[in-house]
């Protein structure tokens, strides 16, 4: 086995300050109970857009300016768009309309120039972004570009998780992330599922991933699932039932075919044994 811990990497010093002072402006903005949430999304999203341009209310109403540059323009502000899970009847519109806001800020800077594959800032905005998102949010939160969430709010997070590329959070019924949870590129975790005979019955239900599960490339978690502590869910594999903890599922749907070496009892470990050692939601 060749261990390949990640390389420490600095950024240039004028990127790095420009960088802390940006989101150490944004932190502060975010801590006053005060803050227009929707303003300072459209103005953080203005000037990292269009850098330099002028005044965004001038060239808003300024009759020259292209139609299609005014529904940018006022795109930028999360009030003139429409997300998915607004339309979902059970989104809770007071609670989502306080994270509308930065989960567009999320997306959007995700396709600026700033942000994209830049690592280094986005874990930055990410991390400081999801503490005003989650229902909770751990120490040491690092996601990378391109994650999407249903409301956000329904989303627990222990400490050390990593979610990485182009992985959809699907939250309606609730998520539960314990610590060392990681999360590989394209997967997928559901909380919400519909009937096979009415599209429009939907059954939401709570998923827990627990301490140190790994969810691997293009996998999926079916909602309502209990994903035991140390276990594993293989590459494109489905888990459409409890995986039990330090066992490792493959296939679709996903079954055990290995217990992992460093299970504390080999092939016996229970998934009521491993949830009162974990307790991630506690």
């Amino acid at each position: 086995m060749v261990l390949l811990p990640l390389r420490q990497i600095t950024l240039p010093e004028p990127s790095a300050k420009a960088v802390d002072t940006w989101l150490g402006e944004l932190g502060e903005q975010l801590d006053d109970l005060g803050c227009n949430r929707y303003e300072l999304c459209r103005r953080t999203l203005y000037d990292l857009y269009y850098p330099g341009a002028g005044s965004y209310h001038d060239r808003l109403e300024d009759p020259d300016t292209p139609a299609a540059t005014r529904a940018a323009l006022l795109a930028l502000d999360p009030r003139h768009v429409t997300l998915e899970p607004e339309y979902y009847c059970e989104v809770d519109e007071s609670r989502y309309a306080k994270v509308k806001p930065l989960l567009w800020l999320w997306q959007s800077f995700d396709r600026s120039p700033l942000g994209g594959g830049n690592v280094a800032a986005g874990v930055a905005l990410r991390r400081l972004l999801a503490g005003h998102i989650f229902k909770r949010c751990g120490k040491n939160f690092k996601c990378f570009q391109f994650v999407e969430f249903s409301f956000g709010y329904n989303l627990e997070v222990g400490d050390n998780v990593v979610v990485h590329r182009h992985v959809l959070l699907d939250d309606r019924g609730g998520i539960v992330l314990g610590d060392r949870v990681s999360i590989a590129d394209y997967a997928n975790i559901y909380s919400h599922t519909h009937s096979i005979t009415d599209q429009v019955d939907v059954t939401n239900a709570t998923t827990v991933l627990e301490e140190g599960a790994r969810i691997t490339y293009h996998a999926t978690v079916l909602a309502g699932v209990r994903v035991g502590a140390e276990s594993m869910v293989g590459a494109v594999g489905v888990a459409t039932r409890d995986v039990r903890p330090y066992h490792v599922n493959l296939g679709i749907p996903a079954k055990s075919v290995r217990v992992k070496p460093n299970a504390p009892t080999a092939g016996e470990v229970t998934l009521d044994s491993a949830a009162r050692r974990s307790k991630p939601d506690a």
